[in-house]
């Protein structure tokens, strides 16, 4: 384990060595160097939501979404240590290099835990979805493989956007996002406060947005109330890009760069990702802040450097450039995407198999797409494989691929000087061809994704509706039309209307962005080599209609747990090639206020086919005035059975997770009997009629 209180010893005496000029300096992202000390320049920026980024090859996995939807919280934190060993890796051969350039350092500003309240946020890719409850498991599973069990961290991870951060892009640098205390508890804060006191996150990164009237980079309420002093938080915290001089620009809290440094400084942010803190002697010299502060956030970031080992020979400092995209590596990445591939159709067309003579059509803008495996903050592969590729690579010479681009992604035609629809003709040309159709249609970080990254109409990379861009659902309607088996594949980070599929397909699929290699995985799922076992982290919506304004933060009528109509797609559904079923289920301990709960049910595999699948438990108060109107995930486990296997399994409930929260934000008891509720899914009625599955309900007692 590593010694905090060590490493701030350490850093309080090299920075007593320092000039206030010199420590000053520090805060910067791009802090230099202080030769006289032996100290080396050191970039803090840096990228791994899903896979090391921005620096040259890396392992590539699917996007954070897709890694949300496995619900495999041990794969999730290999995945972060694959990251951190190839982060580790590579800045042991850039510093041989003496390159200590952006992106290169050993801070990744990783895991985004945000809450995706919204489908029409662009950067919800980023997040692990719409459940605190997941969102908080995720998130700490990819922290501790990023930051490791050893002396020292092996990288720093960073929780962010704190807090309350989830759209509208375009308006992110002037937007108040006005949340009452009982949403921050309930909905905004669990997967930040888990992060920091579960996984000991050593970096918590402010959000661009005002929360309650307060900008988050220089809110006192988050960063020294809650982050500090409730919750303990003893790290380092940096401030989103350019975000404080949001704070005289846009937000108009202050007038100058100098008020702005000095109010960020002194609600507690410790490292500027910009160039405001350039500013902070100046607001030493106008009596705006003082030594003690600037030295207290100089300390806090050289605890991080001497956690990381920076001063010193660590047990990382041999880990070979070899490691880079080595087949270990990309074996964990191969899996997750397996894992984290949605059916959400199947009318037997699937799995397909590899016959003689057999014709399978593959149209698409995204079929043949390397930027639809990647998702936004990705890396760079050595090698991509489409979807497209893999449908090629596992037929072989047993049968002929066919293949359409079908549409542009989102404009009229694909080669400029042609008429509109211009592959449409060959598109259904290919389906007539063909035995049996996959069409890929979605996204991709051109059209959703980061405000000034994306190169949308729409320009701050949210979606306008839920609605495929208008040549794609021109394609589809003549796909469709023909009358072959049709398998609809979408490679979004986000939900989108997938009515007409749903209707009309022999089979749907939500692919996400599935890593740089991900066609590979995708065709092993297509052809029955592993059976789909993702669900969705995300509500799919039949629309708009009943959803609040973008701009509204209140959690009335947003996500499964607050919604009032039915999903198209519910929270936590996802078919298999198995056919997994909850017989029974039992609680076998646990009855003692705030105690944890155990809940053993037997699992029945009664399909043909060996499969994984996700025991998922949903806890309701049926009486409490302080409960979320539906229910709440509160534990999940994935199962891998083989045809026919039976087994019981045992599934922790947090005691926690029986407590409501009430209008000022405190968690108290609820009522004396709760509902748990045991299946493959939600205990809704849609996904009882998309799956064929009740959940099992229990009763749960306590004596107060």
């Amino acid at each position: 384990m590593v010694n905090h209180e060590r490493a701030r010893k350490l850093a309080e005496a090299l920075v007593s060595q320092m000039t206030i000029e010199e420590r000053a300096s520090q805060l910067r992202y791009d802090a230099p160097a202080i030769k006289r000390l032996g100290v080396p320049a050191y970039n803090w920026w840096g990228e791994a939501l899903h896979g090391v980024a921005r620096q040259g090859a890396a392992t590539s996995f699917p996007q954070a979404i897709g890694m949300a939807a496995a619900f495999d919280e041990a794969l999730l934190r290999e995945a972060g240590d694959v990251a951190a060993t190839e982060g580790r890796a590579k800045y042991n051969a850039n510093v041989a290099e003496n390159d200590r350039d952006i992106y290169k350092g050993l801070t990744f500003w990783a895991p985004n835990v945000n809450i995706f309240r919204d489908p029409r946020w662009g950067r919800g890719q980023e997040t692990f979805g719409e459940d605190p409850y997941l969102a908080s498991r995720m998130g700490v599973a990819y922290v501790e493989g990023l930051q490791g069990d050893g002396d020292r961290l092996k990288t720093a991870a960073c929780a962010k956007h704190f807090a309350v951060h989830s759209g509208p892009e375009a308006v992110r640098h002037e937007f108040n996002a006005i949340a009452s205390k009982k949403d921050m508890t309930e909905t905004y804060l669990p997967a930040f406060r888990a992060c920091v006191q579960e996984a000991g996150v050593e970096a918590v990164m402010g959000a661009y947005n005002r929360t309650n009237g307060e900008p988050c980079c220089g809110s006192k309420t988050l960063i020294q109330d809650i982050l500090r002093k409730t919750w303990g938080f003893t790290g380092h915290f940096v401030s989103d890009c350019w975000a404080i001089k949001d704070f005289h620009e846009n937000h108009m809290v202050t007038h100058t760069m100098e008020e702005s440094a000095a109010m960020a400084l002194k609600a507690g942010c410790d490292i500027n990702c910009g160039v405001t803190y350039q500013y902070l002697l100046k607001a030493l010299e106008q009596g705006l802040v003082t030594e003690e502060e600037i030295t207290e956030s100089a300390v806090r970031v050289f605890t991080t450097r001497y956690l990381l080992g920076l001063f010193e020979e660590t047990e990382y400092d041999d880990i070979p450039y070899e490691k880079v995209e080595c087949e270990e590596h990309l074996l964990v990445a191969e899996r997750m995407t397996r894992e984290s591939v949605v059916l959400l159709k199947n009318e037997g067309v699937l799995p397909l198999e590899v016959k003689e003579g057999q014709c399978i059509g593959v149209i698409g803008p995204n079929a043949n797409s390397r930027e639809a495996l990647i998702g936004n903050y990705h890396g760079t592969s050595s090698r991509y494989i489409t979807v497209l590729e893999g449908i090629q690579d596992k037929v072989g010479r047993n049968g002929r691929v066919l293949y359409s681009e079908g549409s542009h992604l989102f404009e009229d035609r694909v080669e400029h000087l042609a008429r509109e629809n211009d592959r449409i003709a060959e598109a259904v040309t290919v389906a007539k061809h063909s035995d049996v159709v996959v069409l890929c249609v979605g996204l991709n970080e051109t059209l959703e994704g980061e405000e000034g990254d994306t190169g949308n109409s729409y320009a701050s990379g949210d979606k306008k509706d839920l609605a495929l861009p208008a040549p794609q659902r021109k394609l589809m309607d003549a796909v469709l039309a023909v009358g072959r088996p049709v398998i609809v594949c979408l490679m979004a980070g986000s939900a989108i209307d997938l009515s007409e599929a749903q209707e009309k397909a022999a089979a749907v699929l939500q692919l996400w962005y599935p890593g740089a290699r991900g066609g590979k995985a995708v065709a092993d799922i297509l052809f029955g080599d592993c059976s789909p076992s993702g669900k969705l982290p995300v509500t799919f919506y039949r629309s708009l209609e009943g959803l609040p304004a973008f701009e509204d933060y209140s959690m009335k009528g947003r996500t499964y747990r607050y919604m009032e109509g039915e999903a198209l797609y519910p929270f936590g559904y996802g078919l298999t090639y198995g056919d997994v079923r909850v017989e029974s289920a039992s609680v076998i301990h646990g009855d003692e206020e705030e105690s944890d709960v155990l809940v053993r049910a037997k699992v029945h595999n009664v399909g043909k086919t060996a499969t994984e699948d996700v025991i998922q438990v949903y806890v309701k108060d049926p009486e409490s005035p302080y409960a979320v109107p539906n229910h709440s995930l509160c534990a999940f486990q994935r199962v891998a059975l083989q045809a026919g296997e039976c087994r019981e399994v045992e599934i922790k409930v947090s005691g926690e997770a029986f407590l409501v929260v009430d209008e000022m934000g405190e968690y108290v008891r609820g009522s004396r009997r709760c509902l748990l509720y045991v299946g493959t899914g939600q205990p809704d009625r849609r996904t009882a009629i998309l799956s064929g599955k009740e959940s099992v309900e229990l009763s749960v007692e306590f004596s107060s």
